[in-house]
């Protein structure tokens, strides 16, 4: 179930950053079980109480995004201003993304995915595959090992 993640009302206008951020959170919260919480006053979604999107705040200084990735790790530690995440969990293959001069749209929605993929249930991540496949859309698959 979907609820209002924002006060905004009809009419706002949003900044380019804040734009952005809008079309990732909600690309992140159509995913599979994907839900909304506010820990530390903060966005992060999360699917089966992992996170896997920390979004900062919405009328934050400089929107941006923190995801787990692995595949695409380099890619997105070279978008300007990136870098490993804070509190060790940079290590542990998260990364930071500010909004400003990100990639094009689809790659942060690709970024957000790869994470979702990294941290729910594999049964979750198959329903994504299923439907990819149902509708013929690519799908990007993680590599056997």
């Amino acid at each position: 179930m979907r609820r209002d993640y924002s006060p905004r009302g009809e009419g706002c206008s949003l900044s380019p950053r804040r734009a952005v951020r809008r079309e990732v959170l909600d690309h992140a919260l159509g995913l599979p079980e994907a839900y909304l919480d506010h820990p530390w006053g903060e966005d992060v979604v999360k699917v089966r109480g992992k996170v896997f999107a920390f979004m900062g705040t919405e009328d934050g200084d400089d929107p941006g995004m923190s995801v787990k990735l692995d595949e695409s790790q380099d890619q997105a530690l070279a978008s300007p201003g990136a870098g490993p995440t804070g509190y060790g969990l940079g290590r542990a293959g998260w990364v930071d993304v500010p909004f400003a001069g990100a990639p094009p749209l689809p790659v942060l929605q690709d970024w957000i995915e790869e994470s979702y993929r990294l941290r729910a249930p594999k049964r979750l991540v198959a329903a994504i595959d299923d439907a990819a496949g149902a509708t013929g859309a690519a799908v990007a698959r993680k590599p056997a090992r």
